[in-house]
């Protein structure tokens, strides 16, 4: 039974990682609406293509989007005076990432973290689970999240 648990898990983990890799292979499978928790904020983002061919990812949905006095949220702690007023469900994270084929992820720009106020450089990868991995480095030092693919 024990041996047979073990080929069983051992199987499901490689079509996992097959699957992640087959993720990566195309460029336009970023494409759609992802769920994305940060700093404890939810909202659902859309990657899309522009027009010289390279991606952008923008809230479209915060779970709070107001604040404690009934306002709209606004991007407060944007490093770019004006986009301070721009609302907290339309706010680009991404802009002009670029598919890299020959290692298989998106890179070429910067992830903008609307809860910390800052930009820094972005790789994107599919997981084994089917994640979107977005890491952000300044410096040498790395964070991660991880956005779940929509059905909408």
């Amino acid at each position: 039974m024990k041996k047979i648990l073990l080929t069983l898990t051992l199987f499901l983990m490689g079509t996992a990682a097959l699957l992640a890799q087959g993720l990566n292979d195309k460029a336009d499978n970023i494409l759609g609406n992802w769920l994305a928790t940060r700093g404890g904020e939810v909202s659902k983002v859309k990657v899309s293509r522009s027009a010289d061919g390279t991606y952008m990812a923008q809230v479209y949905w915060v779970e709070v989007d107001k604040d404690k006095n009934g306002n709209k949220k606004l991007d407060r702690k944007n490093p770019d005076k004006s986009l301070r007023n721009t609302p907290c469900d339309q706010i680009v994270l991404i802009r002009g990432l670029k598919y890299n084929a020959e290692k298989k992820q998106w890179d070429g720009t910067e992830v903008y973290d609307p809860t910390k106020g800052i930009r820094a450089k972005c790789i994107v990868r599919f997981e084994d689970d089917g994640r979107l991995r977005i890491k952000g480095s300044i410096l040498g030092i790395s964070q991660s999240a991880y956005w779940e693919k929509l059905s909408e």
